[in-house]
C-alpha cells in the first residue's frame, strides 16, 4: 500500500517538478552563469563581475533601478488601499446573492489581456481622447490636454492592472472572519477604527501580505504599461533589461540585471515579511 502510494505521488508531482527545473531552474541557472562572463579582446568568454560593476558605473542604470523599486511599493500600498474597503464591501456588507455579481464585475476587465486593457486608457486620456472631448463639450477644458505620458497615468494604469491580484486573497481571507466578532466590538463601545485595525487588519493580514507580494512582484517586473503609459520619461528597469537583451544583444549584461531585479524583489519581500511577522509558508496557502 505504501509503495502503491509513494509511486502515486511520484506520478502526479514528477511533471510538475520537471517543468519547474527545465522551464524555471535551469534557465536561470544558466542566465546567472551568463551573467559572470565577458567577452574580452580576443573575443573569448571569461569570468567577470565587470557586468555588474557596469550598473554603479552609469547614474542611469541604478537611478531606474531605485525609481522602480520606489514607485512598485508606491503602487502596492495604493492597491492595498482601493482593494482593502472593496473586498470588505464585497464580503461583509453586500448580500450573498451579489457577491457573485461584484466579483464578475471586477473580472471581467481581466478577461482581455493586458494590452488591450492598457490601449481602452490611452483611448480615453489621450490628447484626442474620450475624456478631452467630454471636458470640451461640457466647457470645463477650451482645449485639449495631454493626460497620457507622465508618473500620475504609469501608477494609474499599474494600480489597475495589478488589482485583481489583491482583491482575491483579501476577499479570501476576510470570508473566514465571523461578523460576530464586529457586533460584539460595537456592543462593547468600539468605534470603526478601533474595529479596523484591532479586529479586521489583524484577521486580513495573510491576505495583505498574500497579495502584496505578487502585486509587488508583478509590478516589478511590468513592461507593457510603463512603456506604454508612461513614455520616455518614465524609465523602468524592465526596459533596459529588454534593450540589453533585444536592442543591444548583449545577454551577459541583460541576465546581470535581471538578477539585480530578482535580488531586489527577494530582498523586499523577505522585509516585508519580517515587518509584518509573517511566514511566506502562511501567506501562500
Amino acid at each position: 500500500m505504501k509503495r502503491q502510494l509513494r509511486w502515486t505521488l511520484f506520478f502526479f508531482l514528477a511533471p510538475v517538478v520537471l517543468w519547474l527545473f527545465l522551464l524555471i531552474v535551469l534557465p536561470h541557472i544558466d542566465l546567472l552563469i551568463m551573467s559572470f562572463r565577458i567577452e574580452n579582446d580576443a573575443g573569448d568568454m571569461v569570468w567577470s563581475l565587470s557586468n555588474y560593476l557596469n550598473f554603479f558605473d552609469e547614474p542611469i542604470y541604478w537611478l531606474t533601478f531605485v525609481r522602480t523599486a520606489v514607485y512598485s511599493i508606491t503602487v502596492t500600498f495604493l492597491t492595498l488601499l482601493i482593494a482593502f474597503p472593496l473586498a470588505f464591501y464585497i464580503t461583509k456588507v453586500v448580500g450573498t446573492r451579489f457577491q457573485g455579481f461584484f466579483m464578475t464585475l471586477i473580472l471581467m476587465p481581466f478577461w482581455v489581456s493586458e494590452l488591450v486593457r492598457v490601449y481602452g486608457w490611452m483611448i480615453l486620456l489621450r490628447e484626442s481622447g474620450v475624456i478631452n472631448h467630454l471636458l470640451i463639450k461640457l466647457g470645463i477644458l477650451h482645449q485639449p490636454v495631454e493626460m497620457l505620458y507622465n508618473d500620475a497615468t504609469m501608477i494609474m494604469g499599474l494600480v489597475y492592472t495589478s488589482m485583481l491580484f489583491m482583491i482575491v486573497p483579501l476577499i479570501s481571507v476576510l470570508e473566514s472572519l465571523d461578523d460576530g466578532l464586529i457586533e460584539a466590538a460595537y456592543d462593547l463601545g468600539g468605534n470603526m477604527w478601533n474595529i479596523l485595525f484591532k479586529i479586521i487588519v489583524p484577521h486580513a493580514i495573510p491576505g495583505i501580505v498574500s497579495g502584496s507580494i505578487v502585486v509587488f512582484m508583478l509590478t516589478l517586473g511590468n513592461y507593457l504599461t510603463p512603456n506604454l503609459m508612461g513614455g520616455k520619461n518614465s524609465l523602468w528597469f524592465t526596459e533596459q533589461i529588454y534593450n540589453e537583451f533585444i536592442a543591444s544583444f548583449n545577454w551577459n549584461q541583460g541576465s546581470a540585471f535581471g538578477f539585480l531585479l530578482l535580488v531586489l524583489s527577494s530582498l523586499v519581500i523577505w522585509a516585508g515579511l519580517k515587518l509584518s511577522r509573517q511566514k511566506l509558508s502562511s501567506v501562500v496557502q
